[in-house]
């Protein structure tokens, strides 16, 4: 079915919003209410979490990607209106998501859940929004839960945006309360989308993937101009040419239409199959009627945690190379580069976000593209100061230079933690406990405390939120921004198999923990490498100075089994030839380690 021409629908008709909000305060759940209001759904294909279309997002209960969907809705006077919704993802490792899909909004339902209020990520996104120049609709979401203060929370949500708690509207996504007035409110308070259609298209791309039978599908929002079907179109970013084969819209399912418009959001598909030439942020033009400036796009994402990924099979080192090409043209903020180790062979170095978005990517690649990976203990950014002068970023600890070292910097982050007023004391025990120094605590409510910390990079991104969930009985929030880098007493702690260094064991930690990290890895592989023929010492290491060692005992052949009575003499002479059998292999013997020994001993959660 193809869509009217352009000038039926008139940018007066149309809102562009997004919902942002703390994690699991029913993003989704609303966008279904949305979907089922609007009619976008039939109600037979209505299921729970409709736009999270990963298999991963509805194990794990969360959005990962930013998902788009056109409703129609009709007003009580009888006008039709387009809704372009895009529901966000909530957790801290995608904020850069949610960043980009601001950029296509002119408004943002703020949305709170009414048991918990205003958590972390409720500010950090509000002050995104607030950023981007959207108008903010305050809304209280879970009214029907036993434990919901709607009051409290909607007191909280206009002191967060300077409003009045009269104007915070309370729904239920779950029963349906209460949407119907939001949608009225979304017609009402947000502007509609400004835009020149006499002028030469401009269309910000804000999001993409790989589709192996179409090429490049990108997810754009028209700003000026008008796309057609077969019209002739430019990446002004890269320069690359193709033709729009088919544009159209998301309703949730893809369908063609004639033409985009100023304001409109849809998707395009240029035949382009080059990965590299279509990139997130780029401006599309028309090829026949250029225009002169690229909209603003975006900042480039600035990798936070570094990992490396290697093939199990050397053979599919190629696989994971095309695998990552089109992951990260679905993910902008995925960055890779090859990396070779002596136990592990090749793969390559990969920053990510954080810990969970480097586990999505891991997991995603073992299962859309059929890898096995292993994955190396993550580490963040490190800066190293030589005396020459210099200044080396250290993404990878065999980076770090051993000559001319005089001194390394670890990044820094400033953190916003949220905890009810009972938790604050434990919860600044935890802080302190990993190096954190306080700048403020306030008290947003006489129940709830905001604290505000500068923490090393390195000791949040491996397990301070379980560690803050836990003592707060999972009533804390976090959030965190980088805030600069500051020089450190660090080391980096050498594992040694045999006397012989395994890159993939060494890690960059804080000279007053490597004893202690030295000692969890030696004993985790001597329980997870095999025995062999000979005793294997198992070390950890600063320099040349050894911090903490185990040995793998080697197997026992009883050579003297045969050797019945006689003289002790023979006996001794046996055991000693056996002795110095296993020196000699000792000195030319290569340590086998298994890959599920690589797995084991470099797992997060056991850090």
């Amino acid at each position: 079915m193809v869509d009217p021409p352009y000038n039926a629908r008139p940018p007066v008709n149309i809102r562009n919003f997004c919902i942002i909000a703390h994690i699991d305060h029913g993003k989704s759940t609303l966008a279904d209410r949305f979907l089922e209001r609007t009619g976008a759904i039939a109600d037979r294909d209505m299921r729970a979490q409709v736009l999270d279309t990963m298999d991963l997002e509805r194990e794990r209960g969360i959005t990962i990607k930013a998902q788009t969907a056109r409703l129609n809705y009709r007003a009580e006077d009888g006008t039709e209106y387009q809704l372009n919704l895009i529901d966000t993802p909530g957790h801290v490792d995608f904020t850069y998501e949610v960043s980009r899909s601001l950029e296509a909004c002119e408004g943002a339902i703020l949305l709170v859940d009414a048991s918990q209020g205003v958590e972390a990520q409720t500010l950090a996104n509000s002050y995104l929004a607030v950023e981007a120049g959207l108008e903010i609709i305050p809304v209280v979401n879970k009214i029907d839960l036993p434990a919901a203060d709607v009051e409290r929370a909607s007191a909280e949500l206009a002191s967060v945006l300077g409003g009045d708690p009269a104007d915070v509207l309370a729904i239920s996504a779950k029963t349906g309360a209460g949407v119907d007035e939001l949608l009225k409110a979304i017609i009402e308070r947000l502007p509609e989308p400004q835009g020149d259609p006499a002028a030469p298209l401009r269309a910000l791309i804000f999001d993409s993937y790989y589709d192996s039978f179409r090429g490049v599908v990108s997810h754009l929002r028209v700003f000026d101009g008008r796309l057609g079907t077969g019209d002739g179109v430019t990446f002004m970013a890269t320069g690359q040419k193709g033709t729009a084969d088919e544009i159209g819209v998301l309703t949730p399912t893809a369908t063609p239409q004639a033409s985009l418009g100023p304001g409109e959001v849809g998707y395009l598909i240029s035949g382009v199959k080059d990965l590299g030439l279509v990139r997130v942020g780029d401006t599309v033009t028309s090829t026949a009627r250029p225009a002169s400036d690229a909209l603003a796009g975006y900042a480039e994402p600035k990798p936070m945690v570094y990992s490396g990924l290697f093939p199990t099979e050397g053979d599919d080192f190629e696989r994971l190379r095309d695998a990552l090409e089109k992951l990260s043209l679905n993910d902008a903020s995925l960055v890779y580069e090859p990396e070779s180790s002596g136990a592990l062979g090749f793969g390559f170095r990969c920053g990510f976000l954080g810990l969970l978005h480097m586990d999505i990517i891991r997991e995603r690649l073992e299962r859309e593209y059929d890898l096995d990976l292993v994955a190396t203990a993550p580490s963040v950014a490190y800066r190293a100061n030589t005396t020459k002068g210099e200044v080396v970023e250290i993404h990878s600890p065999k980076d770090l230079p051993q000559a001319n070292l005089a001194s390394i910097e670890e990044p820094y982050v400033a953190a916003m933690i949220i905890t009810p007023q009972e938790y604050v004391g434990t919860v600044m025990e935890l802080a302190q406990g990993r190096r954190g120094e306080q700048v403020s605590l306030d008290y947003l409510s006489p129940e709830r405390v905001e604290l505000r910390y500068r923490l090393p990079l390195a000791e949040v991104v491996f397990d301070f939120f379980d560690q803050l969930k836990s003592r707060s009985r999972g009533y804390a929030s976090l959030d965190y921004e980088p805030h600069g880098y500051r020089v450190s007493n660090l080391a980096k702690v050498d594992v040694l198999l045999n006397n012989v260094a395994v890159d993939a064991f060494s890690a960059i930690v804080h000279k007053d923990k490597a004893s202690d990290y030295g000692r969890t890895m030696v004993k985790r592989l001597r329980e997870l490498i095999p025995r062999q023929m000979f005793d294997v010492p198992i070390q950890a290491a600063i320099g040349s100075r050894v911090i903490a060692r185990e040995t793998v005992k080697a197997r026992r052949k009883d050579v003297t089994a045969k050797c019945y009575g006689g003289d002790i003499t023979r006996k001794r002479k046996l055991l000693e030839r056996q002795k110095e059998g296993k020196r000699r292999m000792k000195m030319v013997g290569q340590v086998e380690v298994p890959p599920e020994a690589f797995i084991s001993a470099l797992r997060v959660d056991t850090r």
